[in-house]
C-alpha cells in the first residue's frame, strides 16, 4: 500500500528517482500512464494488470477512457540506481518539467506537477467536502 507524499525533481533526461520506500513494492517493472485529473498514475505491474484487466471489459460508451488509460500505458523498468524514465509524452500530458510530487494512493501512485499539485490542492481545500464523507468520522 502506498501512502504519504514525496517532493522530488526529475533530471534532465526526464529520470525519476523512486524513493527508497517505494522500491520494494513497486519491484523492478512499472507501468506510467495519464490520469484524467492532470496527473500520471503509476502502478507496479501486478496492480497494473489487474486494472488494466478492468478497464479492457468496459463497455463501448467508455472507449475514450480505454484509449486514455491503456492506449496511453508505457511499460518502464527501474534502473540499478533506483530511477525509472518518465517518457516524454506523459511528461507532457501532464505538464511535467522538472519538480514533482510523487503521492501514495493506496494501490497505485500520482505524479504531479509539484506547481500543478499545489494549485489542485489548495482549490480543493477550499471546497465543501463531497457528501461521501458526510457520515464519516475523523
Amino acid at each position: 500500500m502506498f501512502q504519504g507524499a514525496s517532493n522530488l525533481s526529475l533530471d534532465a533526461k526526464g529520470r525519476l528517482s523512486v524513493p527508497t520506500r517505494h522500491r520494494d513494492a513497486l519491484g523492478g517493472a512499472l507501468t506510467i500512464t495519464k490520469h484524467p485529473h492532470g496527473c500520471l498514475m503509476v502502478f507496479p505491474r501486478e496492480a497494473w494488470l489487474e486494472f488494466s484487466g478492468r478497464i479492457a471489459t468496459l463497455p463501448m460508451q467508455a472507449q475514450w477512457w480505454k484509449r486514455i488509460f491503456l492506449g496511453n500505458a508505457m511499460d518502464v523498468e527501474v534502473d540499478g540506481t533506483g530511477r525509472v524514465l518518465v517518457s516524454p509524452e506523459l511528461r507532457a500530458a501532464a505538464g511535467i518539467s522538472k519538480d514533482v510530487v510523487l503521492l501514495g494512493m493506496g494501490a497505485y501512485l500520482e505524479l504531479w506537477d509539484a506547481q500543478a499539485y499545489a494549485a489542485q490542492e489548495a482549490e480543493a481545500m477550499k471546497a465543501e467536502m463531497p457528501d461521501v464523507f458526510k457520515d464519516f468520522s475523523f
